[in-house]
């Protein structure tokens, strides 16, 4: 058997000496430290390298300190691998970013760093893959990514060794390669430390340093080392598997886990040299050519969680268990028959740390000041260290990073989600095993569910919601028929493996299963369609309970709101306002609705406080984000105000449609007429008995309103309310429905077609920043205002019938001007929608006329469609219906 000529033919060798290091080392007299940097960096492999360097070379005083010496840990030990093509273009910008690096380093510092160009080859043993990698390549052409799908033929003429009959395609991205981690960190010291950098090996953090800051914050002062202090007041955490335990005395809490992680190396195999790197997805598998060898490995259904690592772990590897390892062997040797014939000469199995959606933890930390992170880099490290570096450096000097990160930032995560090591466990063991699997848009974890529960979850599920899981936050994706029992579609609990998992009966997953497309639409598609046409035509409840709701309040609420938000926010306490908040450079960091509160009332939705104060509503998703990002400019800022977050405190009920006023008007307290309650305008009211506060405001463009209720009655309150509207067919509607209602009618969804990247003037918001009075990132928008944009956001129809996800590349005339960034179904157009921020390839300005005269198309698996580009969406343009304006429409049909 193969795994028998393994144990006798591996060496066993102390892989150590491959990478030139040894387990101990002596630390030799005592280092030199400064007394200050501008800078600490902790932590010396790829991570910390990469930001030094960064750092440096923008001239910023900077120190790193390492525990042992560089690539200690999990870096020393990586494969090193770099795949450019992802389902994300944030990602592919990364990536793109650490290969240039790697190529300008070399004539920085006349040191090879290790880099290999040899290509990678993606493998399809399906159709669906290969669907899935005719979207890469999709999204890689149109962001300039070079790029081909092969048949299995044309992929062995690349691979010789591959078997052609055991695949049915591949995707080649001929500039991916494999970098050296040694070598890499060698030649990033040497950058760094020639542009004023400091590095200082054998010197342990014993303590970052914090005090008291203004209005309960804490603040690094420094870092404790046993050769001495340095004072500083930025730290970055790049410490890796033990990053978690670096911080968690201060209060943070960080989602990771440490596991353990191995690939085998094998003998020589002849031919094997300069060939691409493989990864095969279905297989869960990756070959790596290291001269005459192939390492092999993946990711298993049962890993190895850890619950720390040892501090001296410095260049430790464990014993591989071949019982988690061998699911990788029988599919390596399938695919490549000649593999089969060797045996192994070494094995390497170390600990790395994942996260609960294998995404790093990168950003400022939301408790103390000063503190950023990155780390938690899911065994990518190396990949991303380039990029990753490169955009922790800006968020130092700059105060936020270029490209939009939220998908990376730490404060994706609740510090509730940080402390529940379950939780994270679960989480993280779960996209450990889907780290190879497809991505599909609606795709949803089946691990740590039931996480949050907002006040009307029992309703949800007695009304057979399919229910989708947010930021751990349980919330309704649509509604199935009555004949469906509510219980046979819940998200099973955890079982122990994942695998295990996969072989349970669950209604759930079959359900599910009818969403995991690329070339058709979603089997739920139609349902989804008829809660969308019940909220055109009639009227429908969105629970939307899991939404940011805060609370600004102080003597300098009224001086904090104007700097935080563009719009003019100082408006009578019945008006609610659609506003931005931005960054420095202009971006969007959020959008949300804000309303002034009448002090008094004593009631949770409105309590007493001195001096002004207002209620701020944004999207769930980005909920402690929200909240954390202007928390941290109040600071800032110095503001004596109070930010209160009473989302777990109060529901959302939402009722839109043409008959929502019908229907809602006999259980309030108040005439709902437009004098009394006029669209965009919030009351405080009775319903059914119930103090609650009202807004008449609507995330679908129609005539709509949200209860905003107190949790102990939303039960109540939402009973009431469809019973009243029982007579009508009042329906639920879920978020699936609410989305595609949202896009339709040209509202944004922020993190998709609207990000911190985006300022309002390109995503046609400029509306909401006003002429008078400072605020965040005015200066920036008043350079667009008066110098123009280079990318504006556009609406493109399909004029087939196709389905679209998103990330599919946008053509004007022939060229490659951008991507969709949101991608859903209009069901009153009776077309697939798309938002898209095109920008030209000559680098100037856009403007209506250029946008105007092109003929456009969009890439779908690999074929061009052609689109109808608008400027804004077709669909309700003036905004009528929204005002309750429907005398020409047939409400009834």
């Amino acid at each position: 058997m193969w795994r028998t000529g393994i144990v006798q033919q591996a060496a066993r060798q102390d892989l150590r000496r491959v990478f030139g290091r040894n387990k101990s080392h002596t630390a030799g007299s005592a280092p030199i430290l400064p007394k200050s940097a501008d800078v600490v960096v902790i932590g010396g492999g790829s991570a910390g390298c990469h930001t030094l360097y960064h750092l440096a070379k923008r001239g910023v005083n900077a120190v790193l300190l390492e525990r042992a010496q560089l690539t200690a840990g999990t870096t020393w030990h990586t494969a090193g691998l770099l795949w450019r093509l992802r389902p994300s273009d944030v990602d592919i910008q990364l990536l793109a970013n650490s290969r240039n690096m790697l190529k300008q380093l070399e004539a920085e510092t006349g040191l090879d760093p290790g880099w290999i160009q040899n290509g990678g080859i993606f493998i399809a043993h399906n159709e669906t893959r290969l669907d899935e990698y005719r979207r890469l390549a999709t999204v890689g052409a149109a962001l300039g990514i070079e790029n081909e799908i092969l048949t299995p033929e044309e992929t062995q003429k690349l691979f010789p060794l591959l078997d052609p009959k055991a695949f049915v395609g591949a995707l080649y991205s001929p500039g991916d390669g494999v970098m050296d981690p040694a070598m890499l960190c060698t030649a990033l010291k040497r950058a760094a430390t020639h542009n004023g950098a400091q590095v200082v090996e054998n010197c342990d953090v014993q303590e970052i340093l914090v005090e008291e800051g203004t209005r309960g914050a804490k603040k690094v002062v420094g870092v404790s080392t046993p050769f001495g202090n340095i004072l500083t007041d930025t730290v970055v955490n790049a410490t890796g598997v033990w990053g978690r335990d670096l911080v968690a005395r201060h209060g943070t809490h960080l989602p990771l886990l440490p596991m353990k992680h191995a690939y085998i190396v094998s003998e020589s195999i002849p031919g094997v040299r300069g060939l691409p790197n493989i990864r095969d997805h279905d297989y869960s598998t990756y070959f790596r050519i290291q001269g005459d060898a192939i390492c092999m490995g993946g990711y298993e259904p049962n890993p190895i969680l850890l619950d720390s690592v040892a501090k001296d772990f410095h260049f430790g590897l464990y014993e591989l268990d071949w019982s988690v390892f061998e699911t990788h062997v029988a599919g390596a040797q399938k695919l490549c028959p000649a593999y089969a014939k060797y045996g192994v000469k070494s094995t390497v199995c170390g600990p790395e740390s994942f996260t609960p959606d294998h995404k790093p933890l990168m950003g400022p930390d939301p408790m103390v000041q000063g503190l950023m992170h990155n780390c938690g880099f899911n065994s990518a490290g190396m990949m991303f260290g380039g990029g990753c570096g490169e955009q922790t450096a800006l968020w130092i000097i700059n105060g936020q990073p270029d490209l939009p990160m939220f998908s990376f930032d730490l404060r994706r995560f609740t510090q509730e989600q940080g402390r529940s090591i379950k939780w994270i466990q679960e989480k993280s063991h779960e996209s450990y095993v889907k780290n190879y699997s497809m991505v599909f848009k609606y795709d949803q974890p089946l691990a740590g569910r039931d996480f949050q529960k907002d006040p009307l979850h029992e309703q949800m599920l007695q009304a057979n919601a399919f229910m989708e899981e947010k930021q751990g936050w349980e919330r309704p994706g649509f509604f199935l028929g009555s004949s469906v029992d509510s219980a046979g579609v819940l998200p099973y609990d955890w079982y122990g493996s994942y695998e295990n998992q996969r072989h349970k009966d669950s209604n759930y997953e079959r359900i599910l299963e009818g969403d995991l497309k690329y070339s058709t639409f979603s089997e739920h598609h139609d349902l989804i369609g008829a809660e969308a046409l019940a909220c055109r035509n009639n009227a429908v409840v969105f629970n939307m309970s899991y939404f940011a709701k805060l609370l600004l309040t102080g003597p300098q609420a009224k001086q904090a709101a104007n700097w935080l938000f563009s719009a003019n926010t100082n408006r009578d306490p019945t008006k609610t306002v659609y506003t931005c908040a931005l960054n420095d450079a202009g971006g969007v960091e959020a959008d949300v609705t804000i309303s002034r509160l009448a002090s008094g009332s004593g009631q949770v939705h409105d309590p007493k406080f001195e001096g002004q104060g207002y209620y701020i509503v944004a999207g769930g998703a980005s909920a402690y984000y929200t909240y954390s990002l202007l928390l941290s400019e109040i600071r800032r800022k110095g503001f004596n105000v109070n930010l209160t977050d009473v989302t777990a405190d109060l529901g959302v009920i939402s009722i839109q449609g043409p008959n929502s006023r019908n229907i809602l008007q006999p259980l309030l307290d108040c005439e709902l007429s437009d004098e009394y309650v006029a669209p965009n305008s919030t009351r405080l009211a009775s319903c059914n008995g119930v103090g609650v506060r009202l807004l008449r405001v609507s995330f679908v463009g129609e005539l709509g309103y949200e209860l905003h209720v107190p949790k102990e009655h939303c039960a109540t309150v939402y009973k009431a309310l469809m019973a009243a509207g029982a007579a009508q067919d009042l329906r639920n509607a879920g978020y699936r429905a609410l989305y595609a209602l949202s896009s339709e009618k040209g509202y944004h969804l922020w993190s998709f077609d609207l990000r911190s990247d985006d300022t309002p003037f390109e995503a046609g918001l400029g509306f909401t920043c006003r002429k008078t009075g400072d605020y965040r990132g005015r200066a920036a928008v008043d350079h667009q205002r008066t110098h123009g944009i280079k990318k504006r956001m556009v609406y493109l129809t399909l004029q087939e019938q196709m389905p679209i996800w998103g990330l599919e590349g946008v053509y004007r005339n022939g060229e490659p001007v951008g991507v969709l960034r949101r991608a859903e179904y209009a069901y009153t157009l009776g077309k697939s929608l798309g938002q898209a921020y095109i920008s030209r390839p000559d680098g100037q300005n856009v403007d209506v006329g250029y946008l105007k005269a092109g003929d456009y198309e969009v890439a779908i698996l690999g074929k061009r469609y052609k689109a109808d580009c608008h400027l804004r969406s077709p669909f309700d343009p003036t905004g009528q219906r929204a005002l309750g304006n429907y005398e020409s429409i047939n409400i009834n049909k």
